[in-house]
Order: C-alpha cells, then sequence, then structure tokens
C-alpha cells in the first residue's frame, strides 16, 4: 500500500463513516433522519484528523448529511464538496427501526436482501454508487465521508460486485478504509482501520 505521505499511480478512494450518533449507537436504521454527532462522536472524528492531514487527497467529498458533513470538518476538511450521491441507503418505512423490530414483521429481513417499503432498491443505491466510484477514479486520491450501508456499496462497486456484497463489509462508526489497486485490480488496502 502506498503510505499517506507517498504519491499513487493507481487511484485511491478512502472512506470514513461518520461518528457515532444516538441512532447509530442504538441499532436505529438512520438514512434521511438528521442526527446529530454524539459528544464522543465528535471526539472520535476529531481523532481522524491525525490520520488523514497528510494523506493529500485530490478530491474530499461528503454526504450532506449533518453526521458526515461534521465528521468531515471535525476530521480536517471543513470545506469537503457535498455529493447527494453519498446518502445513506433510503429504509422508507423503516426509517428509525432496528434489524430486530423489522423481523418482528419480516423474519430474516437484512437491507441487502429485502426492500425496504418505501425506501430505496439496491439497484438505485448501486447506481449513485457507482457515480462516486468514477468520481474518484478519474480524481486520484478521494476521501469520503458517509455512512455505513452506502460506504460498504462503494466498496462492494468498487470491487466490481454485486451491491448486495456490501454486506461482506462490516463498517464501524469514525473509521477509515482505503480501497486501491494492487496492479490493475482494485483491492482493499485497509478496512475498518
Amino acid at each position: 500500500m502506498a503510505h499517506a505521505h507517498e504519491p499513487t499511480d493507481r487511484p485511491e478512494l478512502w472512506l470514513v463513516r461518520h461518528g457515532p450518533t444516538e441512532w447509530s449507537r442504538a441499532g436505529r436504521h438512520t438514512s434521511v433522519t438528521d442526527l446529530p454527532l454524539l459528544p464522543d462522536g465528535e471526539d472520535d472524528a476529531t481523532s481522524l484528523a491525525p490520520r488523514l492531514a497528510d494523506a493529500g487527497f485530490d478530491l474530499v467529498l461528503t454526504s450532506p448529511r449533518e453526521r458526515a458533513r461534521r465528521t468531515a470538518a471535525l476530521a480536517g476538511f471543513p470545506d469537503a464538496e457535498v455529493d447527494d450521491d453519498l446518502v445513506e441507503w433510503a429504509y422508507g418505512d423503516y426509517e428509525g427501526l432496528t434489524t430486530a423490530q423489522i423481523r418482528e414483521s419480516v423474519p430474516g429481513w437484512t437491507v441487502w436482501s429485502h426492500p425496504s417499503p418505501g425506501g430505496e432498491p439496491a439497484a438505485a443505491v448501486a447506481e449513485r454508487c457507482d457515480r462516486v466510484v468514477a468520481r474518484a477514479r478519474a480524481a486520484g486520491r478521494t476521501l469520503a465521508f458517509a455512512h455505513g450501508h452506502s460506504l460498504r456499496v462503494v466498496a462492494a462497486r468498487w470491487l466490481g460486485l454485486a451491491p448486495q456484497d456490501g454486506r461482506l463489509f462490516r463498517l464501524d462508526t469514525a473509521t477509515v478504509s482505503v480501497l486501491g489497486h494492487e496492479r490493475e485490480t482494485p483491492v482493499v488496502l485497509r478496512w475498518n482501520g
């Protein structure tokens, strides 16, 4: 992997999931609800700054949601470009519910395998994430601040996988992950760090 201070001849996409919110901590599906970071979430976001400071990003993007924009600002990127393609998967009627609550009426439900009534189909999420991947591949080294499920789909699409394969990439709050290349093959360079 290219170290943070070394130039790279292949595009890289660095992913940062926002710091914790009240709902993310409780496992509640959060898309359009614009929650602030918890106080310790602000601390977590601030702690990302030294890890990102010297990477030399060509493009810095953020979801328009407050939790992502605030994480970007506290991590040292207050001028990150808002990109609506980075919003979280829209959960529709399941907004604010936990997986356990949803499974009371839909046994075995996951966002990866079942529809969310009134929400966004996986194909629509993939289409948005494909645009993020295309922008990153054209830019060089890109940093994106966003959300758990949408960033997992971005990773899957970077690797040429189906959007549902994002289920394979657990992603914790306030973590840094790096997608890059081994020779010409898209790979995960670092995950959930």
